[in-house]
Parts: C-alpha cells; sequence; structure tokens
C-alpha cells in the first residue's frame, strides 16, 4: 500500500468521510473509517463497511489530488455505500479532475507501468490472427490501420469474445474461436470489429465515453456476413460457454 501522506493529510481525508457520513445518513452513528491509498492500476477506488468498520482504499494516482476534489470523492463513495442520491456537484468537481488530460495520461501510464497483458500468439491451432487482420485491413481498411498485436486469449471465454486494449495497442480475440467447429467468417467478424474500435477511437462526449459510435454501427454492417455471423453467434452462445465452462474445470 502506498501510504506517504502526512498525517495530517490522512486525519483530513478521514474527516471527509465523517461529514459524507453525517450529512447523507445524519440518523446513523458515523463508524469508525480507516482510508488508505492502494497501488490500483487503474483510477478505482473502493469503500467496505466490514465487522462495524469502514475501510476506504483509493487509488495511489489519486494522492495528488486537491482537498475538494477528495472531499468530493468521499460524497460519492459514501453515497453509494448507502444506496444515496450522489451529490450531483461532487460528481461534477470529480469528473472534471480525473477527465483531465493530466490525469487521463497519468493513468495510461500507470496502466503501461503496472497492467499485466497476457500475450499468447496470433497462430492458433486453426486459425492465423495475422493472416486475418492482413485480409481485412486490404479489404475494408484499404490498408490504414497499423497492426497492433494480436493474441489469443489464454483460456477460452465465451462472454467477450474480443476486445481491443488502446494503452497496450492489442487485439485479443477469444480462445474459444479457434475452433474447427467455428466458422471462419465468425473470427473475421469479431476481428474485423476490433480493428473498427482502432479505426473509431473511444470519443469523449459530456463526461462520458463512447465506443460504439453510429459511425462505427454504419461500419460494422458493411462486414459481408454481418447478419449471419450475427446469427451465429446468438445462436452458439450456449455452446461457446459450456465448452469454455468445461475447459476450466479440466
Amino acid at each position: 500500500m502506498i501510504n506517504n501522506f502526512a498525517a495530517a493529510d490522512f486525519s483530513m481525508l478521514k474527516k471527509f468521510y465523517e461529514e459524507a457520513f453525517q450529512t447523507l445518513d445524519a440518523k446513523r452513528a458515523t463508524p469508525d473509517i480507516d482510508v488508505r491509498f492502494y497501488p490500483y492500476v487503474g483510477i478505482n477506488h473502493t469503500i467496505r463497511l466490514r465487522d462495524g468498520k469502514i475501510y476506504v482504499r483509493l487509488a495511489e494516482i489519486c494522492q495528488t489530488a486537491p482537498l475538494n476534489v477528495q472531499r468530493a470523492l468521499a460524497f460519492i463513495l459514501v453515497a453509494k455505500l448507502l444506496r444515496k442520491k450522489v451529490p450531483p456537484l461532487a460528481v461534477q468537481i470529480y469528473q472534471s479532475f480525473v477527465k483531465s488530460r493530466e490525469m487521463q495520461a497519468k493513468a495510461i501510464e500507470n496502466k503501461l507501468a503496472k497492467g499485466r497483458k497476457i500475450i499468447t500468439s496470433p497462430k492458433g491451432e486453426i486459425y492465423d490472427l495475422d493472416e486475418i487482420f492482413a485480409r481485412l485491413n486490404k479489404t475494408y481498411f484499404q490498408n490504414a490501420i497499423e497492426k497492433p498485436i494480436l493474441s489469443w486469449s489464454a483460456r477460452k471465454t465465451y462472454r467477450i469474445l474480443g476486445h481491443h486494449d488502446s494503452t497496450h495497442q492489442a487485439i485479443v480475440i477469444s480462445k474459444s474461436l479457434d475452433d474447427a467447429k467455428v466458422p471462419q467468417y465468425i473470427v473475421e467478424f469479431v476481428v474485423f470489429h476490433e480493428m473498427l474500435h482502432i479505426f473509431h477511437p473511444t470519443t469523449l462526449r459530456d463526461g462520458r465515453h463512447y465506443n460504439h459510435t453510429p459511425q462505427f454501427r454504419r461500419d460494422e454492417k458493411k462486414f459481408v456476413y454481418f447478419a449471419e455471423a450475427e446469427n451465429w453467434i446468438e445462436r452458439n452462445a450456449g455452446k461457446l460457454k459450456r465448452s469454455a465452462k468445461r475447459k476450466v474445470k479440466k
């Protein structure tokens, strides 16, 4: 844990959480509160009630946040714990801080330094992601997409068939699809979808991230087997799930 705040600073943080409890639930006695910074990879925070004591773990990346931001975060976390409405002003103050260019840059740097991306190989037992990427890049993007790291996942998954990690510049496809029973156009469709995330980067609007913009959805339908792929995935979701779970049990 990272706890190089001065004692006076931690005392102030604790007061913010006590204030939040007293404001949001005045009828309840304020519990004992323990606040620490923790080396989370991203900008994550947790608050838990255990044996009558509140444990708050804040991302160390926010250790230098101004006191007004720390106070806003205290109200946000306590409100969520108590299932109360989060004060809009607190959200505004906190979001302005974490969405700033400086903090977003720090978050990316932190993820690169501490995040662990499991990369296997683009060449599977049945399908080669390098070949598929090259073919799709030429057919749909006129070779405009710079080749990222391509990899099959370390284990079979069924909820997420593929994902694009912009921080590590990687596209990872579920090992569940590297199967002779899975049509090639399904693997191509999933890779194509992740390539679109590179072609149409995430946009930030009104403090929210948008991954699937209308243009993204329009371009996704340009895939020649779009309807067939959507139908196949829907029909075979159960089989992929059973296959992944059998692999885990082994």
